[in-house]
C-alpha cells in the first residue's frame, strides 16, 4: 500500500511538472456529452424497435414496460440531440457571422476539410504500409472531420425523417402515404449505419487505437499535455508557437478525480455501445 501510494505520487508530481494546454472548451465538452448521452439513448431505445422480433429486444421492452414505453423515450432522447444540433448552429452563427471569424469555416482550426487532409490520408495509409513516414497532422485529423461529417449528416437525414414520421399527421397535408414509406426505411437503415460507425470506427479511432488505448481523456477534461500536442499535432503545436498562442491556452494539469470521472464515463459508454453494436449484428 505505502509503495502504490508513493508511486502514485511521483506519478502526479511528474504530471505537474508538464505543460498542459486547453484544447477543448467547456461548451464543446458539454455539448459533446449532451450528444453522447442522447445518441446512446437513441440507440438504445431505437435498435429494439428495429429488431422487435430478436429475444433481446423483447426482454428490453419487458423490463421497461412494453415497446410503448420505448418510443418514449427515444422521442425524448431525439429532443435532447436536436437541442445539441441547435446549440451548435448557433455557436457557428455566433463566432462566423456575428464575430465575424470566417476561419471556423475554412481556417486550420476549422472541420471543413483541406486538400491537406486529403493528402494526409494517403500519406497515413502509406505508412500503415511502412511506404512512407507519418503525416504531420493539424489541430484535426482527416478522420475526425470525416466523424464530424458523418454525424452533421446524420442529424438531417435521421432526425428529419424522424420528426416525419413523429409528426405524420401534420405532414399528411403535403405529401403522399408513400413518402412515410420512405422516410420509415431511411429513418431506420441510416439509424443503423450511424450506430454501427459510431460504436465501431469513432470508438476505435478515439480510444481504441493503440496511440490512445484503453481511452482518450482530452474529451472528458478538455486538456493536452505539452508532450501530446507535439507528437499528436506538430503542425498546431508549431504554428500556435509561431503566433504566440501557447500562453494563451496553458492551463494547469486535469484534477485525478475529472481523470476518475471521465473513465468511468468513457469505458461505460464504450461497454455499452459495443455490446449494442453486437446485438444488431447477431439480429440480422
Amino acid at each position: 500500500m505505502m509503495q502504490a501510494a508513493v508511486f502514485n505520487h511521483e506519478l502526479q508530481a511528474g504530471e505537474s511538472k508538464q505543460k498542459y494546454y486547453t484544447r477543448i472548451h467547456l461548451l464543446h465538452r458539454l455539448v459533446h456529452g449532451f450528444l453522447m448521452t442522447s445518441f446512446l439513448g437513441l440507440a438504445a431505445t431505437g435498435m429494439p424497435i428495429k429488431f422487435n422480433w430478436a429475444p433481446w429486444a423483447v426482454n428490453i421492452a419487458h423490463s421497461v414496460g412494453g415497446f410503448g414505453t420505448i418510443l418514449f423515450f427515444h422521442k425524448f432522447f431525439a429532443v435532447i440531440l436536436t437541442g445539441c444540433f441547435a446549440v451548435h448552429l448557433g455557436y457557428l452563427f455566433r463566432v462566423g457571422f456575428m464575430e465575424g471569424d470566417r476561419s471556423i469555416f475554412y481556417g486550420p482550426g476549422s472541420m471543413v476539410p483541406r486538400p491537406k487532409d486529403l493528402f494526409d490520408m494517403f500519406q497515413h495509409f502509406r505508412w500503415f504500409f511502412g511506404m512512407g513516414e507519418q503525416p504531420r497532422f493539424d489541430r484535426f485529423t482527416y478522420w475526425e472531420k470525416f466523424d464530424y461529417w458523418a454525424v452533421f449528416w446524420g442529424m438531417g437525414v435521421i432526425g428529419g425523417s424522424g420528426y416525419m414520421l413523429w409528426y405524420s399527421g401534420f405532414f399528411a397535408r403535403f405529401v403522399s402515404g408513400w413518402v412515410f414509406n420512405i422516410a420509415l426505411l431511411i429513418h431506420s437503415e441510416e439509424a443503423l449505419l450511424a450506430v454501427w460507425f459510431i460504436f465501431a470506427v469513432h470508438f476505435f479511432n478515439g480510444h481504441i487505437r493503440p496511440d490512445k488505448f484503453p481511452m482518450d481523456l482530452v474529451i472528458f477534461t478538455g486538456r493536452i499535455s505539452e508532450e501530446e500536442l507535439k507528437e499528436e499535432r506538430p503542425v498546431e503545436h508549431e504554428r500556435l508557437i509561431a503566433e504566440n498562442g501557447l500562453t494563451a491556452i496553458q492551463t494547469d494539469a486535469p484534477p485525478l478525480w475529472m481523470k476518475n470521472f471521465g473513465r468511468l464515463i468513457g469505458f461505460s459508454v464504450v461497454i455499452s455501445g459495443f455490446t449494442l453494436f453486437f446485438l444488431t449484428i447477431w439480429a440480422l
